[in-house]
């Protein structure tokens, strides 16, 4: 029988019965705490050890309530499983069992599988809108959903990173029974679900922890979005690992992928967190657990978790691509293609090297396999963190564009596309939010000011045209609008490149490991694999205006596949990718 988090929780409302439920409250800064059940009764809780109320009170599934902190302020519940009105409403009572999954066998797929498509469920209007989405996907060669955060943020549009209440699934996007809908027709097609996370901060509006549980913050350590999660504390360890196994457990997902865990500066918690989930997982179902982490940690990739999000592929992939070299970028701006060659050959570019602002960064990642690194050429952040969202198709030519595709595509690493992408969208994805009064000034002007390093962008001028994130106009034109023809020439280049995938590759990375890279020109190079049935990878990438010299493998290969200019076997053409399978004990001419 499938696992409930109700059996781990100590956090939150947890049905009993049909008609008891469990209601637990850390506060330690509170004196009373009573259950506020709508319409107007109230029940106390008993206060126990280490500031915890608790209490066992008659209430059903859909039952509304809210936390009143010693007579005076109502609050949801932080542990809320719903919020039918939004961050400032009542919580409502949810019964993880209720519903009647149709698949419930379903095991997950393993890893080296994975093509993931990485979506905002409120741009594609919600969880039954995605559900009608999924037969394209699984006919595209994707093999994975990640959803971006689902936890309750205030308003009705937000990207999901300013989330207050984690537990609770964004009300604007459908009920909790739909989700469990989503997920279970997606494994009814085969698809993995993933979920983006935030355990570093929790958003700036509808948060009222400091009013009852200080002691949940550390007022000695600040992060961009404030005071530092106290992770030393164990209610609040489990409150983060209470909301992971609610998601795998309850809701059925696939996967976790930590936003920013390098904001966490604890450094045992991701280890603790990673054991207490797989001790969760019941033997033969299959879990992965992904990290976006600028400190490069690859001990952390040994084992307690599967992947990464490679920051450092897309960096060195968007200089060459678009020539720019502004900010973060300044750190990849120099000898880019040996950087690129780098990350092929060995997972992380930074591995302990200074960066630009004098700090070192990163940890040797060479033993890791390939499929320890997530790549991609367009993400969430890396189009949306720009002043007005532009996608690579308004920065770069196309046949640059489909050179660099090619390489993400069929590179051993587990490739991630951004929803839009496969039709070559060129929509922007801004940054949105749904906040209001001086708040809403506040996330303006300081999104404005970020830009002040940036050379397009140095003018106060030039600043004020960057959209308002609250300007309704910025989520509108945030939706991607997909061609008519659905066998659309991008469409159609994105499903060839993962039927090769699926059929040469994929089957073939357990056990792969790196042979190197080896850089023919200013932007160009030739990276090799060897694969578990012993046959070599190798791609030639050019994202150069001309014609470089290389010795190609011959056209009798196992697989070879190219994009861009035709070649002959002495030259690689501008903009252009070569794919090869070559057969084990091939002469080693080929290397030339």
């Amino acid at each position: 029988m499938p696992l409930r988090s109700d059996q781990f929780a100590t956090h939150g409302a947890v049905m009993l019965d049909n008609t008891t439920v469990r209601f637990a409250l850390w506060a330690p800064d509170a004196h009373s705490v009573e259950v506020c059940l709508q319409p107007d009764l109230r029940l106390p809780l008993q206060r126990g050890a280490d500031g915890w109320f608790r209490g066992r009170w008659p209430a059903t599934a859909g039952s509304r309530y809210r936390y009143c902190i010693d007579g005076e302020l109502q609050v949801p519940d932080p542990a809320s499983r719903f919020q039918p009105q939004g961050v400032h409403g009542p919580s409502q009572v949810v019964d993880p069992a209720a519903y009647p999954w149709q698949h419930r066998h379903w095991q997950g797929r393993p890893w080296h599988q994975a093509v993931i498509y990485e979506l905002h469920v409120g741009l594609m209007g919600g969880y039954t809108q995605v559900i009608e989405q999924l037969p394209r996907l699984v006919a595209l060669g994707v093999t994975a959903i990640e959803l971006m955060p689902l936890g309750q943020f205030p308003g009705d549009r937000n990207w999901g990173y300013d989330g207050v209440l984690p537990f609770a699934p964004q009300h604007s996007y459908g009920t909790p029974e739909q989700l469990c809908q989503l997920i279970d027709q997606a494994h009814g097609h085969g698809l993995m679900v993933l979920l983006d996370v935030v355990y570093n901060h929790f958003g700036p509006d509808g948060n009222y922890l400091n009013h009852y549980a200080s002691a949940f913050f550390r007022p000695d350590q600040h992060t961009p979005w404030g005071n530092a999660i106290d992770f030393r504390r164990r209610q609040v360890r489990d409150f983060f690992i209470e909301n992971a196994l609610m998601w795998l457990h309850d809701y059925r997902f696939d996967g976790l992928r930590l936003d920013a865990v390098h904001a966490i500066d604890d450094p045992d918690f991701l280890q603790l967190f990673s054991q207490r989930v797989r001790r969760t997982v019941t033997p033969g179902r299959q879990v992965w657990l992904v990290l976006e982490n600028e400190h490069n940690q690859a001990s952390l990739l040994e084992g307690a978790f599967d992947g990464q999000w490679n920051d450092d592929g897309h960096n060195a992939l968007h200089v060459l691509l678009t020539g720019e070299d502004d900010a973060y970028y300044a750190d990849y701006s120099q000898a880019t293609v040996h950087i690129l060659a780098r990350c092929l050959s060995q997972g992380f570019v930074f591995q302990g090297e200074v960066d630009r602002n004098g700090r070192p960064r990163g940890e040797p990642s060479v033993h890791l396999p390939p499929s320890a690194f997530v790549l991609f050429l367009q993400n969430h952040d890396q189009v949306g963190n720009r002043a007005k969202g532009e996608r690579l198709t308004r920065l770069c030519p196309p046949q640059a564009l489909r050179a660099a595709t090619t390489l993400l595509l069929l590179s051993p690493m587990i490739p991630l596309l951004f929803m839009g992408e496969e039709w070559g969208s060129e929509q922007p994805f801004l940054f949105f939010t749904d906040h209001h009064d001086a708040l809403a000034d506040a996330v303006r002007e300081g999104r404005r000011a970020e830009f002040a390093g940036f050379k397009a962008y140095a003018d106060a001028e030039q600043r004020a045209a960057i959209p308002d994130p609250n300007a309704l106009a910025s989520y509108t034109d945030s939706r991607p609008h997909a061609p008519d023809d659905p066998h659309s020439p991008w469409q159609a280049f994105y499903q060839q490149l993962l039927h090769l995938r699926q059929h040469h590759i994929s089957a073939q990375l357990p056990g792969c490991r790196a042979l190197g890279a080896k850089v023919i020109a200013d932007k160009a190079l030739t990276a090799r694999w060897r694969l578990a049935n012993s046959c070599e990878l190798r791609i030639d990438l050019n994202l150069g205006t001309t014609a470089v010299p290389c010795r190609l493998p011959e056209a009798s290969t196992h697989l070879y596949y190219c994009t861009g200019e035709p070649l002959d076997h002495n030259q690689l053409g501008p903009y252009s990718t070569l794919v090869s399978l070559l057969p084990p004990h091939t002469p080693e001419h080929v290397h030339d």
